[in-house]
Parts: C-alpha cells; sequence; structure tokens
C-alpha cells in the first residue's frame, strides 16, 4: 500500500490554489501572478548554479572571447522576471532594483497588481558560493489597470503578498498572503515544483542570534550601540547569555535563519547612511510584511517599517527585524538614547 503522506504532496502551486479557493469572489488573477513568480524564481535558480560555468559572473558590458556582450547574472535575472511578469496579464507596474524607473506594462497586457522586486539580492557573493535570493512584494492597485503610477507610492500596511527565494545548497521560497501565515516552499530538482516544507514558520520571539554588520559600528548612533551592546555583554542581573553574532551579507540568507532561528537582523541607519541602506518597496517592506505574519516585529527604532510611506520609488529605510521581544528591546534602545532618526544625535 501507498504511504499516502508520501504521494499527497503540497505544491506551491496546488497551496495558492487553495488559497484561492477559501476566497469565493477570488478571480485566480492573483494565483496566476505567482505562477509568473515562480517560473522567474525557477529560471534564477538554473543560471545561478551554473554562472560560472556559462560566464553568468562578470560585469555587464565586458565582451568574451568572440566578442559577444556578456549578461550580468543579475540583469538577465531582471530580464526574465519582467518578461514573465508581462506575460502573466497580471500586473501594471513594475519597480526593479535593476531599473531606475517604473517598468510600465504596455497597455493591452495590464492587470490589477503592482510588483517590486530584487531580482538578484546578494549578486556579489555568488563567486564565494554564499546564498543569494530573489524579494518580490505584490501590491492591489486601487483602480486596476487603469492605474496611475501615484499609486505606487503607499504604505507598506498595503501589501497584500511577500516573499522571498533563496537559491544556495537548496533552492527555498518563503511566501506570505497575509493571515497571519507563513509558509516555507522547497524546489524538488527532480519534479521542477516548489514542494511545502516549512509549514507556518513563526519567528521566537526572543532568539539567541544577532545578525548586522559590525564593519559600520564606528557611524552607529548612540542608540544602535548601546541596543548591541546589551545583546553582546548583557548584565549579570538579567540572567541572559550573550547572543552569537551571524553575518552572511546576504539580506535574503540573513533573514531566512532569523526566521527559523530567532533573534535579530539589522541594517540600521549609520553617520555615513542617514536614510539606512536598504530599498523600501522591494527589500524593506517585503521582508517587514513576512516578519509580521510569522509573529515578529519590524521597526526602523522608532517606526513601524510598513508604516513607511516612501517618496520615490528607490528610497531607502534603516530596519531592525525580529522576535516581538528582541524588537522591543531595540525599540527601548532608541526611546532612551540619541539617534539619527529623531535628531538628536550629533
Amino acid at each position: 500500500m501507498t504511504d499516502h503522506h508520501k504521494t499527497n504532496i503540497m505544491t506551491l502551486t496546488r497551496y495558492v490554489m487553495e488559497q484561492q479557493r477559501q476566497h469565493p469572489d477570488a478571480t485566480g488573477d492573483l494565483s496566476i501572478a505567482m505562477n509568473a513568480v515562480q517560473v522567474g524564481c525557477k529560471f534564477v535558480e538554473a543560471c545561478v548554479r551554473k554562472a560560472r560555468l556559462i560566464n553568468l559572473v562578470g560585469l555587464a558590458g565586458n565582451t568574451n572571447v568572440q566578442g559577444e556582450d556578456q549578461k550580468k547574472l543579475d540583469v538577465l535575472s531582471n530580464e526574465m522576471f519582467v518578461n514573465a511578469l508581462i506575460a502573466s496579464g497580471k500586473f501594471s507596474f513594475m519597480v526593479s532594483e535593476e531599473v531606475d524607473d517604473i517598468v510600465v506594462v504596455p497597455e493591452e497586457l495590464r492587470g490589477k497588481y503592482c510588483i517590486t522586486f530584487d531580482p538578484l539580492d546578494g549578486s556579489s557573493n555568488i563567486d564565494a558560493g554564499v546564498n543569494v535570493g530573489t524579494i518580490f512584494g505584490i501590491w492591489r492597485l486601487p483602480s486596476g489597470s487603469k492605474a496611475t503610477v501615484d499609486e505606487i507610492l503607499v504604505p507598506g500596511s498595503e501589501i497584500i503578498a511577500g516573499g522571498y527565494c533563496m537559491y544556495g545548497s537548496s533552492c527555498n521560497l518563503v511566501l506570505t498572503f497575509g493571515s497571519s501565515r507563513v509558509e516555507g516552499f522547497t524546489l524538488d530538482p527532480a519534479l521542477g515544483e516548489f514542494i511545502l516544507t516549512h509549514p507556518n514558520i513563526r519567528i521566537p520571539s526572543r532568539g539567541k542570534i544577532y545578525s548586522v554588520n559590525e564593519g559600520n559600528s564606528l557611524y552607529w548612533d548612540d542608540a544602535t550601540k548601546a541596543y548591541f551592546s546589551s545583546v553582546k555583554f548583557p548584565p549579570p542581573e538579567s540572567g541572559r547569555k550573550p547572543y552569537s553574532a551571524r553575518y552572511i551579507g546576504s539580506m535574503v540568507a540573513d533573514v531566512h535563519r532569523t526566521l527559523l532561528y530567532g533573534g535579530v537582523f539589522a541594517y540600521p541607519s549609520d553617520r555615513k547612511s542617514r536614510s539606512g541602506k536598504l530599498r523600501i518597496l522591494y527589500e524593506s517592506f517585503p521582508m517587514a510584511f513576512i516578519a509580521e505574519q510569522a509573529g515578529g516585529k519590524a521597526t526602523t527604532g522608532s517606526q513601524r517599517v510598513l508604516d513607511i510611506v516612501p517618496k520615490h520609488i528607490h528610497d531607502r529605510c534603516p530596519i531592525f527585524l525580529g522576535g516581538i521581544d528582541d524588537i522591543a528591546d531595540v525599540e527601548a534602545a532608541f526611546a532612551s538614547n540619541n539617534n539619527w532618526l529623531n535628531g538628536s544625535q550629533i
């Protein structure tokens, strides 16, 4: 007799369709949109695995021995995502890390959604074999296919779907449609399908790991220094042990570990970058949405990330992301110490 649990596989496509069935008024448009996203992720995963073998790690504009233009992997990834998303007919606008301006879909192919994405976050790490990934967020446009670009610059709280796909020893796609559910899928190369392997991911309220680039600590404000000092040198009366430092330098990989094990991922503002370094629309918003739906929080130190209203498609913000107790400590440090965010730091 066949083991039912081994044959009753929950694929990403099946999961999305089941979510659609739970909403009788759903049109299926979001299901089609998500299919285009996973096609893009599968393409990028295949390219990442053979990037060095087929010379996809060079700078865009380089030429190979035949004198042909050599595509940089992040540029190729962007082109693949843009083409797949346009072909779905469900998006009117796209905001990509690789494109200076908003990508406007031809009128005959427009849909009711906007998508923001970083097609290949951490691409500079590929030569070192470090995990890289794609980050994306989807918004519903109030005016549908007749929407104008003004409808893109809205608070992150209006996001309806967010996720990332991590390319490394395995290919993992983490996704949420809200409703306090975050699901993790792993690509099965034999089937060519994403399979549910991490159902209902929840961030521990307090972890044991902090993840930040301490090479910038010279430029941190007093609040940031105070917080990280508190986790490295906890007072004896707290009964806590020092946190371990883990920093990969690829946001997708660092956030993925934080989701599973807890703790704090941070890219704070500093003297060199008062507004932070991570882009709001296609890095901070999707990751903050995932964190909150997994039971965690995401803050700039003084403001909920999803309450920010960007003024430009490539605006940046600082971010602290993790379990609710850990982020409460971050907010307490910012409330009681000078910082760049409120102008009290000199």
